[in-house]
């Protein structure tokens, strides 16, 4: 691994431990670049190697092109609502996990079809229309045929009207980053399927997705193979800022090349990160009931404030010829001050029902079911 810590531009201290390079004033076109592959396809590895680069190489010496892949999973923007973007039961079912990442933007579904491309380099040198022009040239030197066209969105558009790239990004006081999609044969129906909320009556600030149909490149390049594809980005990268060494493939997972890229990638699949930075917001939702046992019908409504994944306050307003008072306060009252989550409410949920009996029971777990569905 040598070569990979000379070309992240670390530098090693006397006591042979790898230190981040000093800061540069080169530009990123004076100080070169590189191109770097992830051989890893796990969602959580790629976006902690992401924010290693961002955070350790000298991107005022270099810029730096990376490559990755992801096995299924979605990707939500730092600042949005998974309730509100992606339905939570059906990955679940699918083994299909939620990321969030540490750019804005809007969410996405991500599949070995996908490739998602990240542009490192100094603030200075931040241009998400120079990147996107790479990528651009790079498919209509390689398949003239077909109309690509970058958007004032950042957004690339095939035939100007389906959507095969989206982007985001990341700056930081001296570095930064943009990253984009690129579909080359995703599966568009599990981004249908998966990619649409799982929670009702959410109020919430925080930045929705904005949808677009959307188009593979194999749909309308039937011959573009995945080899093909990466050898033309990197090759026009190279061009770009005048490059001529080879790719270089990278394992995000060794932590001898990127010391501490371990405990950054456990941050980001933990639940305080995924789940708990979601923006404040509330839930205001009518609740269907029926007993089972007398076919009786009735409704109740519910209302939530979260914050930080966290019930702050909870009001079940639940008819009392349907439930007594009692346990409409005592099942508004257990929620609060735990996740938003609902493996924490049926666990709650199930305390509360276990010392009722008969009607009462099946009313009570109907009503709790009612509950832990509104949570996704």
């Amino acid at each position: 691994m040598s070569h990979v810590r000379r070309t992240l531009s670390l530098c090693r201290s006397r006591s042979g431990v790898l230190q981040p390079a000093r800061t540069s004033s080169a530009s990123i076109g004076g100080g070169g670049g590189l191109v770097l592959q992830s051989r890893s396809t796990d969602v959580f590895q790629n976006l902690a190697l992401e924010d290693w680069i961002d955070a350790n190489v000298d991107l005022e010496r270099r810029g730096v092109l990376l490559l990755w892949r992801n096995r299924p999973s979605v990707v939500i923007g730092r600042h949005q609502n998974p309730w509100t973007e992606c339905n939570l039961p059906a990955m679940r079912s699918a083994g299909v996990p939620l990321a969030r990442r540490r750019s804005g933007g809007g969410t996405v579904f991500h599949d070995l079809g996908n490739l998602n491309l990240t542009f490192f380099s100094s603030k200075k040198g931040y241009d998400r229309q120079r990147n996107l022009r790479i990528i651009t040239e790079a498919l209509t030197r390689i398949r003239p045929e077909l109309d690509v066209r970058a958007t004032e969105r950042f957004d690339i558009l095939l035939n100007g009207h389906f959507k095969i790239s989206g982007s985001a990004s990341r700056l930081s006081r001296k570095s930064s980053y943009h990253h984009c999609t690129l579909l080359h044969s995703a599966d568009r129906s599990a981004l249908a399927a998966l990619l649409r909320p799982s929670c009702p009556g959410i109020h919430s600030n925080a930045t929705p997705s904005v949808l677009s149909p959307v188009a593979n490149l194999l749909d309308h390049a039937p011959t573009l193979q995945w080899e093909e594809l990466l050898e033309a980005l990197a090759h026009q990268y190279k061009a770009e800022f005048s490059l001529g060494s080879a790719s270089t493939p990278v394992d995000p997972t060794d932590e001898s090349a990127f010391p501490g890229i371990t405990a950054a990638e456990a941050e980001l699949r933990g639940w305080d990160w995924t789940f708990g930075r979601t923006p404040k917001f509330s839930v205001r939702t009518l609740l269907e009931l029926v007993d089972e046992r007398s076919a009786a019908r009735g409704s109740a409504r519910l209302q939530v404030e979260v914050k930080g994944g966290v019930v702050q306050s909870c009001e079940l307003d639940i008819p009392p010829h349907w439930l007594p008072r009692r346990l409409s306060n005592e099942l508004s009252g257990v929620l609060v001050g735990g996740r938003f989550c609902p493996h924490r409410a049926a666990a709650v949920f199930s305390e509360v029902t276990r010392s009722e009996s008969g009607e009462l029971r099946g009313r009570l777990r109907n009503l709790c079911d009612a509950v832990v569905s509104v949570m996704g």
